[in-house]
């Protein structure tokens, strides 16, 4: 597995000898992409949307990959609530919904002041039960067909009775995440290539004048900034040029994990440890193991 860029300091993190595993590929019928990766650890699988198909799959040791439910409308981040249940964004019905335990659905949210939601991407979950996500302009629909006039990211209560706009001026707001004491949330602009760091404030929305870059992921190779994820440590795993960039807490650029396909869509910690890092790409699904565990989900979650 090629490490670059200050692989030294990557060897705490993913050892260089450490090979990668392809686990599953052909998804979205060459369309792509696979996305929305969630380990669900009491059961011993991974759960990821295979979006253009319409479809969520199921990936086991020793079983392979298997189809889990359809359809989803097209539903492409996963997470699970304090509660453990599936929290999913959906793209044809632009929404965030919730799975019950006897299979119902309930939504989440689909709108905000009475306008309906652009596109869900990505969704987590704060150990209070709030639920954080963005809502990008991701459709080949003219900007004046949709109801809001910007992408957002959005925090609702966990009695699901307040839906907050945090933040209006990312031009696509993805990927997501918690620093370990979850006093900074991370999101990435994938049209801008980078990723943005915001203080929380006590009431769970941001400190807006604490707003900055985090890091650039742009690069010569293919690849930009999608679904993210933290370890214990603080470190901040993402996709970006030439595979999936690894940064420490300040933002500094550790080394890339080189895992050959063209752009990194989202990735997730799991396995009994949570040290088993899974990514997916536009058509595959793959994995490699690390030396620091992953932030579990749900959040306090062992």
């Amino acid at each position: 597995m090629p490490i670059e860029q200050n692989a030294p300091e990557l060897e705490g993190i993913v050892s260089s000898g450490q090979s990668i595993e392809k686990l599953g590929d052909g998804y979205g019928g060459g369309e792509g992409p696979a996305e929305g990766p969630l380990w669900w650890k009491e059961g011993g699988y991974l759960l990821f949307s295979d979006i253009h198909n319409n479809r969520r799959m199921k990936w086991a040791q020793g079983q392979g990959v298997t189809l889990f439910q359809e359809p989803t409308n097209r539903a492409n981040g996963l997470t699970r609530d304090l509660q453990g249940r599936l929290l999913a964004c959906e793209h044809d019905s632009r929404r965030v919904t919730r799975q019950e335990p006897d299979g119902s659905i309930t939504v989440v949210a689909n709108s905000f002041k009475g306008q309906r939601l652009n596109r869900p991407n990505d969704v987590v979950v704060k150990s209070d039960g709030a639920i954080y996500f963005t809502d990008p302009w991701t459709s080949p629909l003219p900007r004046e067909q949709w109801d809001l006039t910007f992408s957002g990211v959005y925090r609702l209560t966990p009695d699901l009775g307040t839906l907050t706009l945090l933040v209006d001026d990312f031009i696509v707001p993805n990927g997501l995440a918690f620093s370990p004491d979850e006093t900074v949330l991370y999101i990435n602009d994938t049209r801008k290539g980078h990723i943005r760091a915001f203080d929380m404030q006590p009431n769970g929305t941001l400190a807006i004048q604490s707003d900055r870059v985090f890091a650039d992921l742009t690069g010569e190779r293919p690849g930009v900034p999608d679904g993210m994820k933290v370890d214990v440590e603080g470190n901040v795993y993402c996709g970006g040029s030439g595979g999936v960039w690894v940064l420490d807490p300040s933002g500094k650029h550790l080394g890339t994990i080189a895992h050959g396909e063209s752009a990194t869509t989202n990735v997730a910690f799991g396995g009994d440890d949570w040290k088993t890092l899974f990514f997916t790409s536009r058509n595959t699904l793959g994995s490699v193991q690390c030396k620091i565990s992953g932030i579990p989900v749900p959040v306090g979650g062992v």
